[in-house]
């Protein structure tokens, strides 16, 4: 008996372990998310205040800081892409792992993976970032 209640313990340790590793994977999304949004956001920034010097004719040139702002927009786009695609890939492999282990009868399939706020909110990210760099170099 005693063991029956120690196996039951143990899977729901295991289960719970799962979310717990879920909302790592969020916590990890979201620290991308906001490096992401600093250099989207400063870039952009740098962007449209020489561009407007320029065009205000305070200054005689700003390709040198406009290709700085346009980079750092890129270099955030490419790093939530990036990061985007690595929570995907580990939350896929997290899923796999589960599921083996439920049908090994080592733990609970029953709590499910609700949809990751995170992913939608970097994907809106994503294409906000992506709507600023069209705009910036067209």
């Amino acid at each position: 008996m005693t063991d029956d209640v120690s196996t039951e313990l143990s899977r729901r340790r295991t289960g719970m372990s799962f979310q717990r590793t879920r909302m790592s994977a969020d916590r990890t999304l979201m620290s991308v998310i906001r490096t992401s949004l600093s250099l989207i956001g400063f870039g952009f920034t740098i962007f449209q205040v020489f561009e407007k010097a320029q065009a205000a004719k305070i200054l005689a040139s700003a390709d040198a800081p406009r290709n700085f702002g346009i980079a750092l927009v890129l270099l955030g786009i490419g790093m939530l892409a990036l990061g985007i695609v690595y929570h995907l890939q580990f939350m896929r492999a997290l899923r796999k792992t589960r599921a083996e282990m439920t049908a090994e009868g080592l733990v609970h399939g029953e709590s499910p993976f609700p949809p990751s706020l995170t992913l939608i909110t970097a994907l809106v990210l994503l294409a906000i970032g992506i709507a600023a760099i069209v705009s910036m170099v067209s």
